[in-house]
């Protein structure tokens, strides 16, 4: 087996940052030799810093539990340290993790992020890679509009998206544009971060906001589905999203319940069966290439009335899969479903890692 690539993570500390250092424990491409938090963990052992929050329930992996932390505001400290980064960062500014992040960039290190800070920059690619991988195009340009040498940066989207991403555009891809949607998602603690919503505010209840969320739900799905034009990624113009996003007592698994419109004649619109055999039929670069972190199967569909739940779907193909379900007609739109996904795997560190195998196998770790 070749060399594993030695690979970083920024904000190593925290939930997502956890979760990256435990899913890439034994991973076949990469190692993590580097770790990062803020100034007030940088010195410090890893596992001295994590040992009372450590949160995934399994034991901090050996090879990472006695690295020394450094700053992760120090771009520099990474070099020769780590061939690129994994970001998990929070800040309290989204501009300032887009600076961080670019400044890794500019030192010839990569950054693969789960940070929204840069999922705006037209050259930089936001990817689902069952979806949209052909926008790695624009990092070429992106590197040559920065003047970087070898580093650049890609980042994933918003963890709620990840629930109808892919059911949406296996229908697109397969001829039944959709016009309008009206989501309503239903979002787990996690995703709030450590130590996230109060408990008095979780228990027993359920909040309807969550700030920024919706605003991400409705328009990340457009950059997605864009293509690109001149080095810049030209975003979609359907289909107009409506959202609104809760916060539930789940642990982990966000769920949505979908209601689209089809941008088609009546007659041309597809029937309930045609919808499931499309998403059944639904693969591709990832499962093509056979990456390490790729579902077999990317959609999964639930024939019982009462699925998909969390706690029994939120692990299907390895918490990678959009487990998608109740599938019916809708009296307002044409169609309606619940559609569920992992929000720390899928939605987060292992969507990242999914990410970074996808540069990997496409070369763009080669010369590093």
């Amino acid at each position: 087996m070749a060399e594993k690539i030695a690979v970083g993570v920024l904000g190593a500390t925290g939930m997502v940052g956890q979760r990256y250092i435990k899913l890439l424990e034994n991973h076949p491409f990469f190692k993590v030799t580097y770790v990062a938090a803020s100034p007030r963990s940088a010195g410090q052992v890893y596992k001295n810093v994590v040992a009372s929050k450590w949160l995934i329930g399994e034991d901090i992996p050996a090879d990472v539990a006695d690295l020394v932390i450094q700053d992760a505001n120090d771009a520099k400290a990474a070099i020769g340290k780590c061939k690129f980064v994994f970001s998990a960062l929070e800040l309290p500014k989204k501009e300032d993790i887009k600076n961080l992040e670019e400044a890794y960039a500019a030192e010839g290190i990569p950054v693969v992020s789960n940070a929204s800070a840069n999922r705006w920059t037209e050259d930089v690619p936001m990817l689902i890679p069952e979806i949209n991988f052909a926008h790695l195009d624009v990092i070429a340009e992106q590197k040559k509009h920065h003047g970087w040498d070898k580093g650049f940066v890609a980042v994933k989207p918003n963890c709620s998206l990840q629930t109808y991403m892919m059911p949406l555009h296996a229908l697109i891809q397969a001829g039944y544009p959709v016009k309008r949607m009206i989501v309503t998602t239903l979002q787990a603690t996690s995703g709030a971060g450590y130590p996230g919503v109060p408990s008095f505010d979780m228990i027993d209840n359920i909040v309807p906001y969550i700030g920024g969320e919706e605003e991400k739900t409705e328009k990340e799905c457009l950059k997605i589905l864009g293509t690109v034009k001149d080095g810049k990624i030209e975003n979609a113009t359907l289909p107009l999203v409506s959202s609104t996003c809760t916060r539930v007592p789940v642990i982990d698994g966000h769920t949505a319940c979908v209601s689209l419109e089809f941008d088609l004649p009546e007659d041309k619109k597809p029937s309930l069966e045609e919808i499931k055999r499309v998403w059944a039929a639904y693969k591709s670069v990832p499962q093509e290439l056979d990456l390490p972190s790729s579902p077999e199967q990317p959609i999964v569909y639930r024939e019982e009335e009462n699925r998909p739940q969390p706690r029994r779907d939120r692990e299907t193909g390895k918490g990678m899969a959009c487990v998608v379900g109740r599938l019916r007609p809708c009296n307002v739109f044409d169609v309606k479903f619940v559609a569920l996904s992992h929000n720390t795997k899928r939605g987060a560190a292992m969507g990242g890692i999914l990410n970074a195998e996808l540069l990997k196998v496409k070369g763009f770790f080669d010369n590093l």
